[in-house]
């Protein structure tokens, strides 16, 4: 009798579980899951970078840099890059084109030493000549090395009392612009030397 009241009140509580009303239907399609959802719901605030869009920038890079290379090579100071636009920079470029730098003829003087060399050393195979223009070139280089330090001693100081501490500063690199600029020739220097003749910089006031 107890068995059979409690097989009643199991098919009882199928029943009730049955015509309970499944309040989780009603949208007709599965949940979906939570990374879908999140990738459906999340928008850029700024719109990904087209092949066309990165064109264009490139475009715009290479045009500025054409225009400062141009700049540079005529000696327009104002749309040259901002480092070469550094008041500072532009006194060492004048200071430097002004004087007569020794090493400004470095790589010609060591062209002709070394072909020098092996012309010689092809007639005279002892050798003797070639030790000698050898030792040329290291007082040639030696009289650079003398040249360029007394200059940056001088220039050093002109820098600081006109633009201050800053101008000298480590992060700056005045000393190393100013030893590359001395033994570069003067035709190939960049940005261009701003007068033609060496006399024109005295009359436009730099100190020489």
């Amino acid at each position: 009798m107890a068995a059979k009241n409690s097989e009643e009140q199991t098919s009882d509580a199928k029943n009730a579980s049955n015509s309970t009303p499944n309040t989780t239907q009603g949208k007709g399609r599965p949940t979906p899951k939570r990374k879908v959802a999140q990738a459906q719901g999340l928008r850029p605030l700024v719109p990904e970078n087209t092949k066309e869009q990165r064109k264009r920038a490139k475009e715009r890079m290479r045009a500025r840099e054409n225009r400062e290379y141009e700049a540079m090579r005529t000696g327009d100071i104002n749309n040259m890059p901002k480092s070469e636009r550094l008041p500072w920079r532009v006194y060492i470029r004048d200071y430097v084109d002004a004087r007569f730098n020794i090493g400004e003829y470095f790589i010609p003087v060591a062209i002709a030493i070394l072909l020098l060399s092996v012309l010689f050393t092809a007639i005279w195979p002892n050798g003797v000549v070639s030790i000698v223009l050898m030792g040329l070139m290291y007082v040639y280089l030696i009289a650079i090395v003398i040249d360029v330090a007394v200059m940056w001693k001088r220039l050093k100081k002109k820098l600081i009392a006109k633009y201050g501490e800053q101008a000298v500063a480590k992060g700056m690199r005045s000393a190393s612009y100013a030893w590359s600029r001395a033994i570069q020739m003067r035709r190939w220097r960049l940005p261009k030397p701003r007068y033609a003749k060496r006399s024109e910089y005295a009359e436009n006031g730099i100190i020489k």
